[in-house]
């Protein structure tokens, strides 16, 4: 029976399909099923079912750009942006994570704790603040009005909800502190290791003695330190990726209209009564400074103000490829004041980058539909390959990247990215694989297992070698002799110290001085390059008991420091670690 008689046989049977599937979709179509399904993620992400709102991310990447744009004076790249976009997201993260972590210790502020902020003997620094008189005391008549006045309300709302939360998040840090106290012992401890010296010899034998052809390593060698260390070959996700590009580099015609801007300008310059504000108003890349420099110290490339006069300006002068200006302002004996109008080569963000950015956009329409490699090919475009990984924003080709970084994290295989603009070019991404986090095979890895098995033998069988040198002779200078090694000598080794003079960062040897007494001979000591066996000339070990208050306190504060600081970050992480964080930046922001 052929394919079309099957259809006409078929034909009453598919009416009714078709009559059912078009009442169930009038059905769903009234309960506006598929105005939600077409609206995607309601939020910008979420943290154990707590949404992230874009309008709090929003307020949040708004914040920091304000502060750059205040320390700059502007000019935020959107490179820069990016970064500070990363940074919100993992700001609000972080954030939503410590308030639950304190719901769940059940750590509050009671309202009669937020009046004794307040209103108490001991108020706010916030409040103090405000309300201050001169002698030092709290205005209370001026605190009691401000609370009573009605038009205060709103405001008065807003700074309760801020001082709950300070103060909240100031038990949560007395919490973690309680369990990071530092004890007595600590302190005794570093100021002891910070205060004891040791002068020593030492006979060192490194382990690049050992050459490869004295080593055999085995295929079961490789496996059993692979079993054996797998978390030295862990990897986090990583993407392989091509592009092309399109080069922002200013042309020529960029360079002539920067030059024309600045031409333009020089008369006014010349005419202006305030060169500081001349500059300002006009930005000029080049700071005005207003001190005299000597005509000796004024840079080369700077000369042509020399032989100007007071209030002349002189030609353009290109250095370094933008367009230069001087002016000298004034002249005492051989010091000049001079000021510079200068700005910077860019290319035309109408002429220039509008051009590129259309190339690159028909470049991914066209890419989309015919293929990535035969439209680069199409348009005589060269195409790379290149790979990063999650959370490195330093990406080979690129630098460091986070607008990059954020695009493949959103890509799945064969996808092609919108165009991206970076500071230096427009790129069209397409990916090519995710690997995913875990452990990386064997054969992924051998080269990297095989190097290491090698300086496991070589540390071995160095060990060795000195080991026999000491069981025929335990006489350190005869030891040097036999293996026609030269002794060594390092002074004032600090026991906090890491590192020996001569030999580098070495650690372990430290330690192992440290627990000799004066004048004892060490067995081997395996370093970090070297086996060492160590005379210790003179020791000078830190009595704790002589220890100030005035150190004690220092050294408790750097300790409280350093470890309040260290279990931050392993906090976060941890809490990272054990959440569901939803990510729908990729799908909202696009």
């Amino acid at each position: 029976m052929g394919v079309m008689e099957k259809m006409r046989n078929s034909t009453a049977s598919i009416l009714w399909v078709l009559i059912f599937s078009f009442g169930l979709l009038w059905v769903l179509a009234d309960t506006q099923v598929f105005d939600a399904l077409s609206v995607g993620p309601q939020s910008l992400g979420q943290v154990n079912g707590d949404e992230i709102s874009f309008e709090e991310y929003n307020s949040r990447v708004s914040y920091y750009t304000d502060q750059f744009n205040q320390q700059t004076g502007g000019g935020m790249s959107s490179e820069m942006r990016s970064l500070y976009e990363q940074q919100a997201w993992e700001d609000l993260v972080a954030a939503r994570l410590v308030e639950q972590k304190m719901n769940e210790l059940g750590i509050t502020v009671t309202d009669r704790e937020l009046i004794n902020m307040i209103t108490g003997d001991n108020p706010d620094p916030f409040i103090r603040q405000q309300f201050q008189a001169e002698d030092g005391t709290i205005d209370r008549i001026a605190l009691r009005a401000a609370i009573e006045s009605p038009e205060n309300s709103e405001v008065w709302v807003m700074i309760e909800q801020q001082l709950r939360e300070n103060r909240r998040q100031q038990k949560m840090n007395n919490f973690i502190a309680s369990g990071l106290r530092v004890s007595s012992l600590d302190i005794e401890k570093a100021y002891v290791a910070d205060n004891s010296y040791a002068d020593i010899r030492y006979i060192r034998f490194p382990y690049g003695d050992v050459t490869n052809d004295e080593i055999t390593i085995s295929d079961r060698d490789l496996r059993d330190y692979y079993s054996n260390n797998p978390s030295q070959f862990e990897r986090s996700e990583s993407y392989r990726f091509r592009y092309v590009s399109w080069d922002k580099t200013p042309t020529s015609e960029d360079t002539l209209r920067t030059v024309n801007e600045v031409e333009e300008l020089r008369e006014s310059f010349a005419a202006a009564e305030d060169d500081s504000l001349f500059l300002l108003r006009y930005q000029s890349e080049a700071s005005f400074r207003g001190n005299y420099t000597h005509v000796n110290e004024i840079r080369g490339e700077y000369s042509p103000v020399i032989d100007l006069e007071p209030g002349e300006v002189s030609d353009v002068v290109m250095i370094n490829g933008d367009p230069h200006v001087f002016k000298k302002i004034d002249q005492r004996g051989d010091e000049i004041k001079f000021g510079i109008l200068t700005y910077n080569v860019q290319a035309d963000a109408i002429a220039t980058i509008d051009r590129l950015a259309e190339e690159a956009d028909e470049f991914q329409y066209y890419a989309s539909s015919d293929g990535f490699t035969e439209e680069a090919e199409r348009r005589d475009l060269q195409f790379n390959e290149a790979s990063a990984t999650k959370n490195n924003p330093v990406i080979p080709g690129f630098g460091q990247s986070q607008m990059v970084l954020n695009t493949l994290e959103g890509l799945s295989r064969n996808d092609i990215s919108d165009p991206i603009e970076l500071d230096d070019q427009i790129v069209v991404i397409q990916m090519l694989e995710r690997t995913p986090e875990g452990v990386r095979p064997l054969e992924e890895v051998r080269n990297q297992v095989e190097n290491r098995v090698r300086n496991q033998k070589r540390q071995e069988m160095m060990s060795q070698r000195v080991q026999n040198l000491l069981n025929e002779s335990s006489d350190f200078e005869t030891i040097a002799s036999a293996a026609d090694k030269e002794i060594q000598t390092a002074g004032n080794i600090r026991m906090s110290s890491s590192r020996i003079t001569g030999a580098g960062r070495e650690p372990k040897v430290v330690g192992a001085v440290f627990r000799m007494e004066e004048g004892q001979q060490s067995p081997p000591v395996a370093g970090e390059n070297a086996i060492f066996i160590v005379v210790v000339d003179e020791l000078d070990m830190a009595d704790a008991s002589q220890m100030s208050s005035a150190d004690r306190r220092e050294i408790q504060n750097q300790l409280e420091q350093e470890k309040f600081g260290s279990f931050n970050t392993v906090f976060i992480e941890k809490m990272k670690e054990e959440a569901n964080i939803k990510d729908n930046r990729s799908r909202v922001l696009r």
